[in-house]
């Protein structure tokens, strides 16, 4: 069975490419086995604390924790991204497995399908 993984690199607002990343990990899961992986910008999609009142935009944030339900079980985040953006595991609404960038490659080698958002 070919395996899914789909990358978030941007921002939550702004644009809509996140909530798109996280409906396509949704609609996919029901099919295949899937993975998602947080990088660059898109490790603010998860970021605690999210205020998107103030800019008149519904934070889509608390969709996450439904992943679970969805039995997508394998989401990782990028070691180097949260570095470079002072953030660390604990910032974060969802529990998930940081990895390097050697460990990123080896994501992108081994699935057969990757959507990048």
């Amino acid at each position: 069975m070919k395996s899914f993984l789909i990358i978030t690199r941007r921002s939550p607002y702004g644009t809509s490419y996140g909530k798109e990343a996280l409906d396509a990990v949704l609609m996919a899961s029901a099919f295949v086995p899937v993975s998602l992986l947080f990088l660059d910008d898109g490790v603010f999609q998860i970021k605690q604390h999210q205020d998107a009142d103030c800019i008149e935009i519904k934070d889509y944030s608390p969709t996450f924790a439904v992943l679970e339900q969805y039995d997508v079980k394998n989401i990782y985040v990028s070691a180097s991204s949260l570095q470079h953006r002072g953030l660390t595991e604990k910032d974060l609404v969802l529990d998930v497995e940081v990895i390097s960038d050697a460990r990123i490659a080896n994501l992108l080698d081994t699935n057969a399908v990757v959507l990048s958002f």
